[in-house]
C-alpha cells in the first residue's frame, strides 16, 4: 500500500500581497485647495470682507492694495469679496444638482436594468425624450415659467443630469443582473432587492465623479439663471 506524505514545510506557500497605492503630493495639494475654497465659501458672511456689491467709481480697476487684496473690477467692486461670495453660488448649484441626478437617475437605471420589460422601455423612452430636447431651451422655458432663482437653476441642472446617471447605472446593471452571485442569491430565497443590493448598487457610482465635476462647471457657467448681483465663481474673474 503506497503512502503519500505531504509536508507543508517543504512547500513555500506564498499569499498574494496587495500593494497599497500611495497618494501623491499633487492629490493632497488639490484636496487642500478644495477644502480652503469650501471653508471660505461657508464662512464668507463672517469673514472681514467688503460688501461684494458696493461700487466705488473712484477705485475702478484699482491695483492690489491692503484694502483690496485682488484689486477691483470695472465698477470699483472688491474682487476678493466677489470671488468668495461667488463661490457660494457655484458650489451650491454644482454640488446639489448632480446629487439630484444621481438619486433619481441612478435609481431609475438600477430598476430599469434589473426589472426590464415595459418599465425599462418607459424609462429609456423618457430619457430619450429628455435628451432630444435642447438643454438651453429647456432651461430658458423653466426659468421663464418659474422665475430666476438658485433653487430653480439647481433643479434644472439636476433634471438634465438624470439621463447620464440612468444610462450609466442601467448599463452596469445589465452586465451584473444575471451574474452568478445574483442567481445564487435568488436560488437561496433572497428577494429582488436583496439579491442585487451588494453587487448592483456599485453601478450607481460609476460615473459619479465625472458628472459631479460637470455639474460644478455647468452650474458656474449658467450665470443668466442666477438672479444675484454677485456672479458665480468663474464669472467673477475679470
Amino acid at each position: 500500500m503506497a503512502t503519500l506524505e505531504l509536508s507543508i514545510r517543504d512547500e513555500a506557500v506564498s499569499a498574494p500581497v496587495r500593494s497599497r497605492r500611495k497618494l501623491g503630493l499633487l492629490f493632497w495639494l488639490a484636496s487642500a485647495w478644495l477644502v480652503i475654497i469650501l471653508a471660505l465659501a461657508i464662512l464668507a458672511p463672517v469673514l472681514p470682507l467688503q460688501n461684494p456689491v458696493d461700487m466705488d467709481m473712484l477705485e475702478r480697476r484699482a491695483a492690489f492694495s491692503s484694502e483690496h487684496w485682488l484689486g477691483t473690477d470695472s465698477l470699483g467692486r472688491d474682487e476678493l469679496a466677489r470671488l468668495i461670495f461667488g463661490a457660494r453660488v457655484s458650489l451650491t448649484v454644482g454640488l446639489i444638482a448632480p446629487m439630484i441626478g444621481l438619486g433619481l437617475g441612478g435609481a431609475l437605471g438600477l430598476l430599469a436594468g434589473y426589472i426590464r420589460g415595459r418599465f425599462e422601455t418607459l424609462v429609456v423612452g423618457s430619457m430619450d425624450v429628455l435628451l432630444a430636447f435642447p438643454p438651453l431651451i429647456f432651461a430658458l422655458a423653466v426659468v421663464a415659467y418659474l422665475g430666476q432663482s438658485i433653487p430653480n437653476l439647481t433643479l434644472i441642472l439636476g433634471v438634465l443630469g438624470i439621463p447620464a446617471f440612468m444610462r450609466v447605472a442601467r448599463a452596469a446593471t445589465l452586465t451584473l443582473a444575471r451574474r452568478e452571485f445574483v442567481i445564487a442569491a435568488e436560488a437561496l430565497g433572497a428577494t429582488d432587492g436583496l439579491a442585487d443590493a451588494d453587487g448592483l448598487a456599485d453601478a450607481e457610482a460609476l460615473g459619479e465623479a465625472d458628472v459631479l465635476g460637470d455639474g460644478v462647471t455647468d452650474g458656474a457657467g449658467v450665470g443668466v439663471g442666477v438672479p444675484v448681483i454677485v456672479p458665480p465663481f468663474p464669472a467673477s474673474i475679470p
